[in-house]
């Protein structure tokens, strides 16, 4: 057998065990409610645990996983991580099958699916579902995404390699397996049309009034992007609650067993008649080499590099007079058209435009660190609010010290952030935004380019609101916890929600209100949302599941949540198993204890392979831990099928559960 280099001991021709992926997706109003099922065969004559790191909108939250074998369907368990991988390899010495769901520790929007100890020839499906909120484009569209497409992250010096740094790489034509994907629209306001970037079935509408509406997927799709669906009510945006009850069978106080409520605010913010002349404007650029890939696969379709500079020359033109600017660009160094913010005049934006059309994607590697601290360390310009625009595909793999270095600086800028392609993570391009309050967007096709980019820049001339407070009016008995916390941040024409348990008894049809207040130029502003407490009761929590991923994400505000306090890790697990929403500390795990020819031996590893080029070094370095524990694994990738990547349980190794490294023993 040859031997190549590094970790890989073995290179052989190997089928990949995923077969084909079916979504389906119920969308009620703002909330998509998504079960997706990945099927899963073994054509090899040895036992295989199947590895399939795939990508998840930072928001999803995470609410089952189970798994069918032989007609039999397990239900899996969701436990404290550690306990969820000693359970898992603890099966597989056991020679019984079983299956691990997780979150990765370093991005919210990773995540890992093994299958172990599959025998030859045996099928086996596994589902997961999740909940996620649709935000409301520029446009007036209610969006939903599949994320299909995990670019690799770059990883600086001193950092852990990404999880994504090992993952098998294929054409979009070479991909093995299938994806079906169904969606169910439902609005009380009616549905007039629903697009896609992807080719669909033409939409089938399931009622006389056109309130539901259902659309497929067309067969062929090639994983080479994101799946995008924009649904089109006839009123999107409209102040609204929704009150769901409690679970009688849930742990009394948590939040699964109180009514919770969800708000979406449209604040209605008084314009100005000012004309706005100040600000510093910085923008920032990823010149790194990923930028170079196109927009998507098809034909003449733009490099992401362009689409970003098209991007920041919209918005160069549509700054006030009377402002500062200046733009840097980063890769593995960085620099600045300017020494430093200069007056923005019809001279200076010409020479900056100039520079820009010159600008490539040649600069490296993905180093945003230094460049964000070399901004926050120049002086800003009195009277001159700040504000940071960020143009990036997201493949970043410190993404929580990044998105921490903005945090600490919020105080003095906000940020606003722009997703270049498909792909980009949302993981930082959201946090980057939401860390200081900010707003983002995702880039993905020219034509919705310019309302988007217009959209963002009239935030950012909207002077700051300040003085948020939420005042709650409940019948007597019953008080408001607030679970989302206080908006920071509020945007005319922008959704903001807020999640709140109801403490008390809550008796069925009376009345509650909600006051979202705040100062606006010296203007105390009030926007009043009344509503009736008819309690709906659900077989799918969806309310509080979306309100336990909300506090799980507050709990860990962005950062390493092995580095909280063990007291804020142990909130962290409580919510998550009470919840059933999974965490980067829990971890599903279902073990088939009635498997009735157990396995002998170690299973051989398969590594189901994504779209894009292949990473040169891949298949010579270890995959990086978000995988179960016990024996670690040594890789071995085939030569003869680019992109299929295994490894085999090797006692001579180890992987560490917390740095993702390889160490010998």
């Amino acid at each position: 057998m040859d031997s190549c280099c590094g970790l890989i001991i073995s290179c052989s021709k190997v089928p990949v065990p995923l077969r084909g992926i079916s979504v389906e997706v119920q969308v009620k109003g703002f909330v998509a409610d998504v079960c997706a099922t990945l099927r899963y065969k073994n054509m090899e004559e040895k036992p295989i645990e199947a590895i399939f790191v795939f990508p998840l909108d930072q928001d999803s939250a995470v609410y089952s996983f189970e798994a069918t074998v032989e007609g039999k369907t397990i239900v899996a368990e969701l436990q404290e991580r550690e306990q969820a991988h000693k359970t898992y390899d603890e099966a597989i010495s056991q020679g019984q099958e079983a299956f691990l769901l997780e979150e990765d520790k370093s991005s919210g929007d990773i995540f890992s699916c093994s299958v172990g100890n599959l025998p030859p020839g045996q099928e086996a499906e596994v589902k997961l579902s999740f909940v996620r909120e649709l935000p409301v484009e520029s446009d007036g569209a209610v969006r939903f995404v599949l994320p299909t497409v995990l670019n690799p992250r770059y990883t600086p010096k001193d950092h852990d390699v990404s999880v994504t740094a090992a993952i098998p790489r294929l054409p979009a034509d070479k991909i093995p397996y299938s994806l079906a994907l169904n969606a169910h629209f439902q609005s009380v306001y009616g549905i007039s049309k629903i697009e896609s970037n992807c080719q669909l079935e033409p939409i089938q509408y399931t009622d006389g009034d056109k309130l539901s509406a259902k659309v497929s997927l067309a067969q062929g799709h090639k994983f080479d992007k994101d799946v995008e669906l924009l649904a089109y009510y006839l009123q999107a945006n409209t102040p609204s609650a929704m009150v769901e009850a409690g679970l009688p069978d849930a742990v009394e106080g948590s939040i699964m067993a109180d009514p919770v409520v969800m708000l979406n605010f449209y604040p209605n913010i008084p314009e100005t008649k000012e004309k706005a002349n100040s600000g510093e404007f910085i923008f920032l650029m990823d010149r790194s080499g990923s930028m170079m890939e196109n927009m998507s696969s098809e034909q003449n379709a733009p490099r992401r590099i362009d689409s970003a500079k098209e991007t920041l020359i919209l918005l160069l033109k549509s700054l006030p007079l009377g402002c500062y600017f200046n733009i840097f660009s980063f890769g593995s160094e960085f620099s600045s058209i300017f020494s430093e913010s200069t007056a923005y005049t019809q001279e200076s934006m010409a020479e900056a435009v100039k520079l820009v059309n010159q600008m490539d994607a040649d600069m490296g590697g993905t180093e945003i660190l230094e460049p964000l601290k070399r901004i926050y360390k120049t002086a800003g310009r009195p009277a001159h609010p700040r504000q940071l625009f960020v143009f990036t595909d997201g493949e970043v793999g410190n993404t929580k010290f990044v998105i921490d270095e903005v945090r600490r600086n919020a105080h003095n800028h906000r940020c606003f952030t722009f997703g270049i392609g498909d792909g980009a993570s949302t993981a930082l391009i959201k946090g980057l935004a939401r860390a200081a309050s900010g707003t983002f967007e995702f880039i993905t096709g020219k034509e919705r380019m310019q309302p988007k980019v217009l959209q963002t820049l009239k935030c950012s001339l909207q002077p700051m609101v300040k003085d948020i407070t939420l005042t709650w009016i409940l019948p007597p008995g019953v008080e408001a916890k607030l679970l989302s916390g206080t908006p920071t941040a509020i945007f005319q024409g922008q959704k903001s929600i807020v999640y709140a348990q109801l403490k008390g008894k809550v008796e069925q049809g009376t009345e509650g209100q909600v006051s979202l207040a705040y100062s606006f130029k010296d203007e105390m502003v009030a926007n009043v949302l009344r509503f009736t407490l008819k309690l709906t009761q659900s077989e799918r929590p969806t309310m509080h599941r979306l309100a336990a991923k909300v506090v799980i994400s507050n709990l860990i505000g962005g950062e390493n949540p092995e580095e909280k306090s063990e007291e804020v890790k142990k909130q962290i697990v409580e919510t998550s198993v009470q919840s059933g929403v999974i965490s980067p500390l829990t971890a599903y795990v279902a073990v088939n204890k009635e498997t009735k020819n157990p396995v002998k031996g170690p299973p051989v590893q398969r590594s189901i392979p994504l779209y894009g080029a292949p990473v040169a070094m891949a298949c010579c370095m270890p995959m990086p831990r978000m995988m179960p524990g016990g024996p670690p694994r040594a890789l071995a990738c085939s030569m003869a099928a680019p992109g299929v990547c295994y490894s085999v349980r090797d006692p001579k190794h180890r992987m560490n559960q917390q740095t993702g490294r390889l160490s010998q023993k």
